[in-house]
């Protein structure tokens, strides 16, 4: 089992915590994005630098990811994707998607951006709380334990 993470947009304190899990389990990490960042040393944490355009890095984690492997992402899509090919979901604010629940969070992400681009502002999420972070170091300590 290997950890996949959308790096673009994930947030540093969620990376940190990613890293110190990889080092703690011995479980491969790899952080894929397109524009180089900053990873903690070890032989468990690998960077994959992708070319820059629409949905490159989410097209190279389905392509590399396994059955059985965790991915870390908000982006809804590439959820549905690696759920499709039997991987598993994070978010950076804790939350699993299953395949029970994806189809819902697909037509609600389609139902706001109806919304959006007819004019009404439906805001953005709001920022990574305290909460959140305790809400992800959680789920990914028992997904470790249950899959390792």
């Amino acid at each position: 089992m290997k950890i996949w993470v959308d790096a673009d947009a994930c947030p540093v304190v969620i990376k940190d915590i990613l890293f110190k899990a990889a080092i703690r389990t011995e479980v491969q990490l790899t952080l894929v994005a397109n524009h180089a960042m900053r990873i903690s040393p070890s032989p468990y944490i690998q960077f994959l630098q992708v070319t820059a355009g629409f949905d490159v890095a989410d097209n190279e984690i389905v392509q590399r990811l396994s059955t059985g492997d965790l991915i870390i992402t908000s982006d809804i899509s590439l959820a549905a994707e690696v759920i499709e090919k039997g991987g598993h979901i994070l978010t950076p604010r804790g939350e699993r998607y299953t395949a029970d629940d994806i189809k819902a969070r697909l037509t609600m992400r389609d139902f706001m951006d109806n919304l959006r681009s007819s004019g009404i502002d439906t805001g953005g999420p709001p920022p990574l709380s305290q909460g959140d972070r305790s809400a992800f170091a959680n789920q990914l300590d028992r997904f470790l334990v249950k899959n390792t």
